[in-house]
């Protein structure tokens, strides 16, 4: 958790601005809802290892008797908890107030959560991220839009070039079928299937077999890996018919494989672009598996060349609202990771055109000092009221820091802002 001096929070606040106003011009409404959960929504078992990583509030009132009875259940310890994504608040959102919304909800929400994470470069216990989800509507369209969305987004930041890798959760499922997997052992396989980018193929067989796996599925899966190395380009497949088969076994099913196609060709018209083409910002990766236990179908991540980790990342989690509203409704989301991608976002200059210190005498009034502000404010300057110091160099440097491109200086009985004689600070 990071404390943000002047400098870093304009920077930080400037790509949060491009970032909503973006969303908002794609038709996205922007909610809010509250830091804190219910304990058992946040521990409901569909937020995969992230309900391990959560802060959970003690009961008020508890006496010390009452926590030595309850010290071998948390549950009974604790009956909120600090949000620890931004999907999970929304699916209560939408089941509370389906009434008041339309058919198809686009939300926005942008806010802080709350992870028990080791602190390391680029994983902090509070960041921000930015979400945009869509609700009720269970075609490719909704991927489309968000996946759309997101690239101009990253577009308008400066950051041209990205790229969003995806793949589907049942076609892993699919897939691991057919190497040979059980069902009962598919979620331990995917835990180190979706280590292939750091460990390899060799490390991946390797587990695999640690883990107790059939040699026969092991040895399916180690072909399939070879077959790929053999065949696929290093940017991955294309979003395609052919691409999505090519770098699958057989017998995938089609109404998956349709779904994924749809989606490309629509991304690919927004974008203007041939559908297939290699300059379409899609690439499918059939060992993307992102560890959320709430997804049900799409996945996706986003890559940019000038980083070797992920900025972003979403899928579809139909199921996951029914569990609130009795009644199953389609969902998708795409969230981006903010802490990361602000730190790429080219720096530009945010100073104000027409930016003042007024440098005054101690002896200045307050009321001589107020109306000059306001008389500069009314021009639609920014002011800031500084009293002289020994060393006006260093005063002014730091004011040139904070953005200000002027300075006037004002003794005792000065009053008339048109008499100032503003310099610039160069």
């Amino acid at each position: 958790m990071r404390d943000f001096l002047p400098a870093d929070k304009a920077r930080r606040e400037r790509v949060l601005r491009t970032i909503r106003d973006r969303y908002r011009v794609h038709g996205f409404d922007e909610i809010e809802t509250p830091v804190m959960e219910d304990h058992a929504r946040l521990h409901a078992g569909i937020g995969g290892d992230n309900e391990k990583l959560a802060y959970n509030v003690l009961k008020r009132g508890l006496d010390a008797d009452a926590i030595r009875a309850a010290a071998e259940d948390p549950s009974a310890l604790t009956d909120l908890g600090l949000r620890y994504d931004l999907t999970v608040p929304l699916a209560r959102f939408y089941a509370s107030h389906r009434a008041e919304l339309p058919r198809v909800f686009r939300a926005v929400q942008i806010a802080p959560v709350w992870r028990a994470e080791r602190p390391q470069k680029g994983r902090y216990r509070q960041f921000v991220q930015c979400d945009i989800d869509i609700i009720g509507d269970a075609t490719s369209r909704a991927e489309a839009e968000l996946v759309v969305a997101t690239l101009d987004t990253l577009d308008a930041l400066g950051l041209e070039g990205g790229e969003v890798r995806v793949n589907d959760r049942r076609l892993l499922d699919a897939m691991l079928e057919a190497f040979g997997f059980p069902v009962d052992a598919r979620a331990g396989v995917l835990i180190t299937l979706d280590k292939l980018d750091k460990i390899g193929p060799d490390g991946v067989t390797a587990e695999l077999r640690e883990r107790g796996a059939a040699d026969e599925a092991v040895s399916a899966v180690a072909a399939h890996l070879s077959h790929l190395a053999a065949s696929a380009a290093g940017s991955g497949f294309a979003l395609t018919a052919e691409g999505i088969r090519g770098a699958l076994p057989g017998g995938m099913p089609d109404d998956v494989v349709a779904h994924l196609v749809g989606l490309g060709e629509a991304v690919a018209a927004a974008r203007g672009m041939a559908a297939g083409s290699a300059d379409v910002p899609l690439r499918f990766d059939p060992f993307l598996v992102r560890g959320m236990g709430y997804y049900t179908g799409t996945i996706f991540e986003l890559a940019h060349p000038a980083v070797s980790y992920s900025l972003g990342g979403g899928g579809r989690y139909d199921g996951m609202i029914g569990r609130f509203l009795g009644q199953e409704v389609p969902a998708v989301g795409f969230s981006l990771g903010f802490e990361r991608l602000v730190d790429l976002v080219p720096a530009t200059d945010e100073t104000v055109s027409d930016a003042v210190v007024l440098v005054h005498d101690s002896d200045a009034p307050v009321g001589d000092l107020l109306a000059l502000k306001s008389a500069l404010l009314r021009r639609g300057a920014r002011v800031r009221l500084e009293q002289r110091t020994k060393n006006i160099k260093a005063l002014l440097e730091r004011a040139r820091a904070d953005g200000f491109t002027a300075f006037a200086t004002v003794a005792a009985g000065e009053s008339d802002a048109e008499l100032l004689q503003i310099k610039p600070l160069d």
